[in-house]
């Protein structure tokens, strides 16, 4: 790669932070930016988890970590938690919001919080809104502080196709088994994450803070095997995302490769949307 090319997607020098560290694609993300020289703090509700992100990423990168085992719905945590990155750094350029609850289908083909429409309780609800937008909310609204007063950044919203499209209920059904659904929560917050994005983007017009999207489609991670058949033809690729091939969205979204973009929705889905 020529050096100049290179250089728009260097991070040396800069810090991240990523929402959700220790989970399966925060964990991918953290590793991203310090592949590419950013410093990153780790912000996970698993306290073991988010330390042994750090400790694994500084080892193989040789760049400084920051575990931060947060609860994202606490006002006072997350305050804490962004002060912390501030005394260490002093700055911060990269926010990922990837902290969410995703219901997922196990290898045995089951959902998480699979209740039908008319009968998903009103505590799973509100604990998903709660999480997945306040928290997000309070941690962006922490973040902008420091990237206000240095005058830029760049802010990732992890989003989802089920924010932009309806879910194919079909995939989550096994023959002779009760009938099984990505609950509504998850389509209802990953859309409202697009929204989000927009309005922080419109907000910091005249700044060189920086919001966007990146909407991934399904990524494989050893689901039942009539699940990701199912999946699999429903995209124009025929198969699910492998968890490293967003790996370069998320860098290029995180890095000067992207200087005139904000406001805007990367999707990478295999072409799930396209028809």
């Amino acid at each position: 790669m020529h050096p100049e090319l290179a250089r728009l997607f260097d991070l040396h020098g800069r810090v991240a932070l990523v929402t959700g560290g220790a989970g399966l694609l925060g964990e991918v993300f953290v590793q991203t930016l310090a592949a590419a020289g950013a410093n990153v703090a780790v912000l996970d509700l698993r306290e073991d988890a988010a330390a042994q992100v750090t400790r694994q990423v500084a080892q193989t990168y040789g760049v400084e970590t920051l575990p931060l085992p947060v609860d994202i719905t606490q006002p006072q945590q997350v305050h804490q938690a962004l002060e912390r990155i501030d005394r260490t750094w002093g700055r911060l350029d990269v926010l990922v919001n990837s902290a969410a609850l995703d219901p997922k289908v196990s290898a045995e083909g089951r959902v998480q919080a699979a209740g039908a429409f008319e009968d998903f309780p009103l505590d799973l609800w509100e604990q998903a809104l709660k999480v997945n937008l306040t928290g997000t909310f309070l941690v962006t609204q922490a973040a902008a502080r420091i990237m206000r007063r240095q005058g830029k950044g760049s802010i990732i919203n992890i989003a989802s196709t089920y924010g932009l499209v309806g879910p194919d209920q079909r995939i989550y059904q096994k023959p002779g088994q009760p009938p099984q659904y990505k609950p509504v929560y998850y389509s209802v917050t990953k859309a409202a994450m697009l929204g989000f994005t927009r309005y922080l983007a419109a907000y910091y017009a005249g700044t060189q803070i920086r919001v966007n999207a990146l909407t991934p489609g399904g990524v494989y991670n050893h689901q039942d095997p009539d699940f990701v058949e199912k999946y699999s033809a429903r995209t124009i690729l025929g198969r699910m995302a492998d968890k490293d091939e967003l790996r370069a969205a998320l860098l290029f979204l995180a890095s000067d490769a992207s200087s005139y973009m904000t406001g805007a929705n990367l999707v990478v889905d295999g072409g799930w949307t396209a028809w």
